[in-house]
């Protein structure tokens, strides 16, 4: 199936990857290397490998979990759409995705 991250999750990766940087910038290139190359190798084969998001409870938008983060991707016929990637401690705001 063919992946795209959204720019909502893209900007997240780079918040993130800051966030990590300010403490160890070699450690923040490596964590969004692995947590992009989790995401794709896990979806690519298993797009249904990620549960249900609780808050939303639809069968097209699902999560699946890296480490400490959450990453929301919708199923549209052969395309997975990464939504947005967030810290798995809170829960995920209507307005970080596009539903539609």
């Amino acid at each position: 199936m063919k992946m795209v991250w959204t720019q909502e999750a893209l900007d997240k990766l780079i918040e993130i990857e800051a966030f990590i940087a300010t403490d160890n910038p070699d450690r923040a290139i490596t964590f969004i290397d692995e947590l992009i190359e989790h995401t794709e190798k896990t979806l690519s084969d298993r797009p249904l490998q990620g549960r249900m998001v609780p808050e939303i409870s639809h069968p097209e938008i699902r999560e699946l979990l890296f480490k400490k983060y959450r990453l929301v991707y919708r199923l549209r016929q052969k395309t997975i759409e990464i939504l947005t990637v967030f810290e798995g401690h809170r829960l995920l705001r209507l307005d970080e995705i596009d539903h539609g």
